[in-house]
């Protein structure tokens, strides 16, 4: 099954939806992501652009080659010039990682405790990774 993420103006993904692999098909069985985009476009209108469910962080999870670095979200961008899939920048601080198109922190979090009733936050204000309490 493969994935496509219809894109706004700006290049915000406003909706992903699947399609069926024989609709990607052509004439040797082989896929090609524009038959989606037509199919999509002929049915809904709009900006297409596939995304693999299969990857993240510029990997995909079944060895093969990554899809625009990270599975589409609602409200991600897509960067033309990177060819990726962005998340929204959670903290104004933060930078892009390029080899990932993810946000970091420019301060390294330091390690989960080992108990794992804590996780690390971050606070954007005073600039550093604090522990916060996981209820049960």
């Amino acid at each position: 099954m493969a994935h496509f993420a219809q894109l706004d103006e700006n290049n915000i993904v406003i909706f992903v939806t699947p399609l069926a692999d024989s609709i990607l098909k052509n004439r040797k069985g082989e896929e090609e992501e524009q038959r989606g985009i037509d199919y999509l476009t002929s049915h809904h209108g709009g900006i297409w652009k596939q995304t693999s469910y299969y990857t993240s962080l510029g990997v995909n999870r079944r060895g093969k080659p990554p899809l625009r670095k990270n599975y589409a979200g609602l409200g991600y961008s897509y960067d033309p010039v990177r060819d990726a899939f962005i998340p929204p920048k959670p903290f104004p601080s933060w930078i892009l990682d390029e080899e990932t198109c993810t946000w970091i922190s420019t301060v390294s979090a330091p390690l989960n405790p080992i108990d794992g009733t804590y996780v690390w936050r971050w606070d954007e204000e005073r600039m550093l990774w604090y522990e916060w309490y996981i209820h049960e």
